[in-house]
């Protein structure tokens, strides 16, 4: 019987306005976008489908940590009238469903070029265009090029000496299978307690034999309290989008959380108990509205910290354990808090052992399993929950080349440096979805994308209307910005912990804190204004390579 033929990929156009790198939600709503301003566009992107890390996170439990209602495209009213969430935090199914129902409704995926990766991306100074390379032989000539690669896009794998040697099977939860791993009677070894740990390890455990993890920093996590949504619940949300959109847009970080408007210091401490018992028992990362000042504050942040701590110490039947996975070593929330589903609860089952790894670290990947402070610990399969290369290693490892040969990843060797998280000097005609020096993983990042999709779209439309070739970040706005991103941190908690945020997980990489904490409603009306003034901060050019002024 013959074999199927596959699908033909559709060719690659020589020339074109933009290309996007990217298919998640940022190059989703970017495509379609251009396609409003009639500029030509091509997405490229290494997944065989739309969704970015919703493409790639199917780890078991991977669920999304701000409420299905908020997480959403509000560009078209139609879709979000029209889609119906099923659970108040959706799992990366449900989500991934979502990203290709929009693709579908909006016919995006005729101007994508999937399982595709960009090997280098170099600026041509007396063209003002960007020639993009892919793995399967594209060279495509951009006046534009949109990088809407991720923050969370570059898997780390941990460099442990013997990694290769190992018997058994392992996986990187931010790689898994599509088909799904089946860990039933398995011994099975995860390394790491972030955030995909703490939702991945509960469901390994109700499956596997026998689950040990072994952790280096332990993690505050929030139970989430999901559930089926209501449709009463879903409804008081599409009767009140326009409002409530707007709302969020100027809100610190995206999402509608009732925030208390209190210190918490300041706070009656009956009362402050209270406040916490009921954001606790509402659940999910509105915790951390509790009070005004806990990411200001030591001692306000220390009433959060210690009750979160004391709920665990209620949870975990232990006493030793559970001093174990309370964390003493940053503020809460300094590092993503987490959220959860019955996390806690799960080292409470026999089959379940918890492994410090702080003071006796992980020597060696074995054919068997681990070396751990000299102890062999032999296992069927090991999962490593150990993160990313965040807001940056998607980018520094494309081979992007821009004035005077400079590359990217040379220019970014002591910290990510851009102006507004939208372009880095010296990168002409070079935008960033939600880049470093912008809110992005300190907010709604769908919120973000939209925010910066459309700024960037109205900048296109400015340059094309205006014939302008290039625009690029002056060196002294991208300085100034880079100082006011560090100098906002400075007024925090933030950079006390050893977190992603600050390129801690990455050995080699600068402590930097990367995202903007100044808010996503201030940071908007920054953007808006940059943009009132003729692009303010920014060098644009005409046809004959003269500088013009801002208008």
């Amino acid at each position: 019987m013959p074999q199927p033929t596959a699908t033909p990929r559709a060719a690659v156009p020589h020339e074109i306005d933009v290309v996007i790198v990217g298919a998640g939600f940022g190059g989703m709503y970017m495509l379609h976008r251009l396609r409003g301003l009639g500029l030509s566009a091509i997405v490229f992107d290494v997944a065989g489908g739309v969704g970015g890390t919703w493409y790639w996170n199917r780890y078991p439990g991977a669920r999304c940590d701000v409420e299905s209602m908020q997480y959403s495209y509000s560009f078209s009213e139609q879709l979000q009238q029209e889609w119906q969430w099923s659970e108040v935090f959706a799992g990366q199914p449900e989500i991934l469903r979502y990203a290709n129902h929009v693709a579908d409704r909006l016919d995006l995926r005729r101007d994508m070029r999937f399982e595709t990766r960009v090997t280098g991306a170099v600026f041509n100074e007396a063209a003002h265009r960007w020639t993009v390379r892919t793995d399967r032989g594209d060279v495509v000539s951009a006046r534009f090029c949109v990088m809407a690669t991720g923050c969370l896009s570059a898997a780390r794998m941990p460099d442990f000496p013997g990694l290769a040697s190992f018997k058994g099977n392992t996986y990187h939860t931010g790689h898994w299978p599509h088909e799904g791993v089946d860990f039933s009677g398995l011994r099975v070894g995860v390394v790491g307690t972030g955030s995909s740990a703490i939702q991945s390890i509960p469901v390994i455990a109700a499956q596997a034999a026998h689950v040990t993890v072994f952790q280096r920093t332990p993690n505050f996590s929030i139970p989430s309290r999901n559930g089926p949504m209501p449709d009463a619940y879903a409804q008081s949300w599409k009767d009140a989008y326009p409002a409530r959109r707007t709302e969020a847009r100027i809100s610190r970080n995206g999402v509608l959380t009732n925030p208390n408007d209190q210190s918490a210091v300041e706070t009656p401490e009956p009362e402050r108990l209270a406040v916490y018992e009921q954001r606790w028992e509402s659940g999910g990362t509105t915790f951390m509205a509790a009070f005004n000042d806990l990411i200001f504050n030591q001692a306000s942040n220390d009433t959060a910290a210690e009750f979160v701590r004391g709920k665990i110490r209620e949870m975990v039947k232990d006493p030793a354990r559970a001093e174990l996975l309370a964390p003493t070593s940053h503020p809460i929330g300094t590092k993503r808090i987490c959220v959860d589903t019955d996390y806690y609860l799960t080292y409470n089952q026999p089959n379940v052992d918890l492994v410090d790894v702080r003071n006796a670290p992980i020597e060696a990947v074995t054919p068997d399993g681990l070396c751990v402070g000299g102890k062999q610990y032999d296992f069927d399969a090991i999962v490593f929950a150990t993160g990313f290369d965040a807001m940056t290693g998607a980018l520094t490892r494309m081979g992007i080349i821009g004035c005077a040969g400079q590359a990217l990843a040379d220019k970014w060797e002591a910290g990510p440096r851009t102006y507004l998280g939208l372009m880095t000097a010296g990168f002409p005609n070079m935008f960033m979805i939600t880049g470093p020096g912008s809110p992005s993983v300190l907010s709604n990042m769908i919120v973000s994308i939209e925010q910066h999709v459309d700024w960037i779209s109205d900048c296109l439309a400015h340059l094309t209307n205006r014939q302008f070739d290039r625009i690029e970040p002056s060196l002294a706005a991208e300085n100034a910005w880079v100082q006011h991103v560090n100098d906002v941190a400075d007024t925090t908690l933030y950079p006390r912990a050893a977190s992603w945020y600050m390129g801690a997980n990455i050995p080699g990489k600068p402590r930097v804190f990367m995202p903007y904490i100044g808010g996503v409603g201030a940071y908007r009306q920054k953007c808006d204004a940059v943009a009132a003034n003729g692009y303010d901060g920014f060098e644009l050019a005409g046809p004959a390579n003269v500088t013009l002024a801002a208008e």
